[in-house]
């Protein structure tokens, strides 16, 4: 039974950049040889999880837990152990795809299952305690083929429940949008436990007839969590004539400061999709003046990722562009962004309901045109000691934009000034290049939004606890990590 679209074009294909692609015979072949895995488990209708690099058969085993009717569990490599552990106590998982024995064995899961893959299927051991301590009906994962978990401020990541038609209506709506592009070849940049890589990069791919190239990350510039090589990516771009990428905003501004004007590694792109995190504007024109067809969009895992996105022919730079047609967006009292429309997730432990409208917490606004501007996180608004509101992410995006600061987050609640963490783009960028860089931003804010201090440290990143899976810093693990030298900012004693 198939639980994903029957309607993937025979000429969709998966490939790692070696050997030969699979064509769709091969990819269904890969599917069936891992539903008989699955289905020989001890517990062939509990959910199973995968820990592993990307690569075609990741895809396949997502593909055949939606033709099994299994809930699926995409564990990040960024995540502690801490994390994945929660994540599969949370969720009930039994069994665990991953690269080798030994990943599944420190996880719980020893019994390896006979399994045609190049991933092994992992099981907990017969009589094992864990055994069936998540009940179904406990759980009530009834149609919930994916729980993607998104970076907590603890050891304890929250689960976003998704049913298969809520992921591919996405893809479908994105495949409508992009389909006038022509794209056949899409080149994954983002790990696939990445829900905008997932379903956005891949199954929008497969809808589309086209290639999915899906070589390990490390091939593709990304090794670690976060160490990113922006002109390894450039070579991948070119080497496997990538027409489609998706992009965090970070990776975007490491590849502009890098690629030369036109560069012929990026010659083949037709489309840039860039997301994850508010983009500056300044960003997306130097980068297009670059010759990278780069466009920005908003997206939630509750809504399946992305909910609008600028095209060409429906663009306007400093947007997140139009919503999609299968979504619905509201500005509610106080600014708030709601997204309404089917397929609004639920989280994993409470209680279904039916969802009309969903509060991002997302302050913005739609012009008249019908494009939807983000200003920052409600929960993220600063309030001056003088009383004046300030959206953080305008000043940082601000500071961004000037190509010499990678991250930056800005604090001043209850303050009389805002002060800034910031990340500059290179370890080679001298403390008064940035000083020069503050100033400019300055000279174009008010004086209550105007970094006054600063301090310069380490990249936020979701290996050292100080960023999300999408790059969004994570403002509280700053402070805490820097608090004593943010404080520090506002002794004005020595002045």
């Amino acid at each position: 039974m198939h639980n994903y679209p029957s309607n993937i074009p025979d000429s969709a294909s998966l490939t790692d950049g070696t050997g030969a692609p699979w064509n769709r015979a091969v990819l269904e072949q890969r599917v069936r040889h891992l539903c008989e895995a699955l289905q020989s488990r001890r517990q062939p209708k509990a959910p199973v999880a995968i820990l592993a690099d990307n690569s075609p058969e990741w895809i396949a085993v997502d593909l055949a837990t939606q033709a099994l009717g299994i809930t699926f569990i995409p564990l990040p490599s960024f995540f502690t152990p801490a994390q994945w552990m929660h994540a599969i106590a949370a969720s009930g998982v039994q069994a665990v795809f991953c690269a080798q024995a030994s990943h599944g064995a420190a996880l719980g899961f020893s019994d390896v299952v006979p399994c045609d893959s190049t991933l092994l299927l992992c099981q907990r051991p017969q009589g094992n305690a864990q055994e069936n301590v998540q009940e179904k009906a406990r759980l009530d994962l009834e149609s919930v083929q994916k729980i993607t978990f998104t970076s907590g401020t603890t050891s304890e990541p929250k689960g976003v429940c998704l049913s298969s038609e809520q992921q591919w209506d996405v893809a479908q709506a994105l495949h409508a949008s992009l389909g006038s592009l022509g794209i056949k070849r899409h080149l994954c940049l983002l790990p696939l436990p990445v829900l905008l890589e997932n379903i956005a990069g891949v199954y929008t791919a497969l809808l589309a007839g086209a290639t999915t190239i899906c070589p390990p990350l490390a091939e593709t510039g990304l090794s670690g969590a976060s160490q990113f090589d922006p002109r390894v990516c450039l070579d991948a771009i070119q080497r496997y004539e990538a027409e489609s990428i998706i992009l965090l905003p970070q990776m975007l501004q490491a590849l502009v400061a890098v690629a030369a004007s036109n560069d012929e590694r990026i010659r083949s792109l037709k489309f840039v999709a860039v997301g994850g995190a508010k983009t500056p504007a300044a960003l997306i024109k130097a980068a297009r003046d670059k010759g990278f067809p780069v466009y920005e969009g908003y997206g939630l895992s509750e809504c399946g990722s992305v909910v609008s996105l600028n095209l060409p022919g429906a663009d306007l730079p400093g947007s997140a562009g139009k919503p999609l047609p299968n979504r619905l967006v509201r500005i509610a009292a106080g600014g708030e962004i709601e997204v309404g429309g089917k397929g609004i997730a639920h989280y994993l432990g409470e209680t279904r309901k039916q969802i009309e409208w969903l509060p991002t917490g997302d302050i913005g606004r739609l012009d008249a045109a019908g494009f939807l501007h983000i200003s920052g996180r409600k929960k993220n608004i600063l309030i001056t000691a003088f009383g004046r509101n300030v959206s953080p992410e305008w000043p940082e995006s601000a500071l961004i934009g000037t190509g010499l600061v990678a991250q930056a987050v800005v604090f001043g609640d209850a303050r009389p000034y805002l002060v800034a963490a910031i990340v500059p783009m290179s370890a080679q960028v001298p403390p008064a290049a940035l000083h020069a860089a503050v100033d400019r931003v300055n000279e174009n804010l008010p004086d209550y939004a105007q970094i006054r201090r600063w301090i310069a440290v380490e990249p936020f990143a979701p290996v050292n606890g100080l960023a999300t899976a999408n790059g969004r810093p994570r403002r509280d693990a700053i402070w805490q990590r820097y608090q004593q030298q943010i404080e520090s900012l506002y002794d004005t004693r020595g002045e």
